[in-house]
């Protein structure tokens, strides 16, 4: 019997009533943009937010949760993820409506660029950065997102989500705690939608606005690449893919990985990559950054899961980087 049938046969009937999908075994290279990783014991994917506290409030609190957006920041390693892993539904929860002349409610799995457009539409301004982002809106309060100069502590009104019992928090931009690429917010909370606020301004402004954005991404980003986006956040006083650069690792390669020649402050899977290889390229290329100019990049793609036995990867800390054994 695999992991994932056993989770599910141990909590017996209590699943029962529950309106979204339950899936025992998931690929998770499936959902990962960067196609890589092993299995979850069980995806869930709650119909609602009801549904979604319903099920909150049956999980024994020795199950372990993980909750995952659309991927795209997103490394989950070879050995899998143990227990249920939550992914919400588009249909419950990738809703976006304009609520008044300056303000935009949206569901944790709608798209970043959704909202941008509903924002567009609504002639509600502040949201072209949006436009750019690989992401969805969970992640986004999550990580404080931001582009082109703004950053979505900047347009958070409230944000609704559920902790680890299904109970329900409405959380204000100060709760939230934000600073650069981070939120304060305790782990076991689970986003659900938010409310924004921008401003009034003309569509033909916003959508000059948004045109920049995608034509810079077009431009200087390898946005056709399986890959997660920005790696690394940017060090104070710098950027990441400056030092990077300066440490000769444009283009660096580990097996199937690689930090693209076109921005190398993006990882990219070449195509036959594993997490291993990824995770230990970045690994690698931190060792090397610090090696040139002292400087310890942070990693701003999220890592989750277990290794696989014998393809493990240390955090850098000044120590050797780990190999293959």
């Amino acid at each position: 019997m695999s992991r994932g049938q056993a989770l599910l046969d141990s909590l017996g009937d209590r699943l029962v009533g529950l309106r979204g999908r339950i899936t025992p075994d998931a690929e998770m290279d499936k959902i990962t943009w960067f196609r890589v990783g092993g299995l979850a014991d069980a995806l869930f994917q709650p119909a609602d937010e009801d549904d979604l506290a319903a099920f909150l409030k049956i999980l024994p609190e020795e199950v372990p949760l993980t909750v995952v957006g659309i991927g795209s920041n997103l490394l989950v390693r070879d050995g899998g993820i143990p227990g249920f892993v939550v992914r919400l539904s588009a249909k419950g929860f990738g809703g976006v409506e304009a609520i008044s002349e300056t303000r935009i409610r949206a569901g944790a799995a709608a798209p970043d660029k959704r909202v941008a457009a509903a924002a567009w539409e609504a002639g509600i301004g502040g949201f072209h950065f949006y436009h750019g982002i690989p992401g969805a809106i969970g992640g986004a309060l999550r990580m404080n997102a931001g582009a082109n100069g703004t950053e979505t502590c900047e347009r958070v009104v409230e944000v609704r989500a559920l902790d680890r019992k299904g109970r329900l928090h409405v959380l204000s931009n100060a709760d939230m705690g934000y600073s650069y690429r981070h939120s304060s917010v305790p782990a076991d909370l689970i986003f659900t939608s938010a409310v924004f606020e921008g401003y009034v301004e003309d569509r033909d402004v916003i959508r000059a606005a948004m045109d920049e954005v995608q034509n810079h991404r077009e431009t200087v980003q390898p946005i056709r690449e399986k890959t997660g986006g920005s790696t690394f956040k940017n060090p104070e006083g710098s950027s990441s893919w400056k030092e990077i650069d300066k440490a000769g690792c444009r283009g660096l390669m580990i097996g199937g990985a690689q930090m693209s020649p076109m921005h190398c402050n993006f990882m990219i899977n070449t195509g036959s990559a594993t997490a291993y290889d990824l995770e230990c390229l970045g690994e690698t290329v931190r060792a090397k950054v610090f090696e040139n100019s002292g400087i310890c990049l942070q990693w701003e793609i999220r890592r989750i899961g277990q290794f696989r036995p014998g393809f493990e990867v240390e955090e850098f800390c000044g120590a050797p980087v780990p190999v293959k054994t």
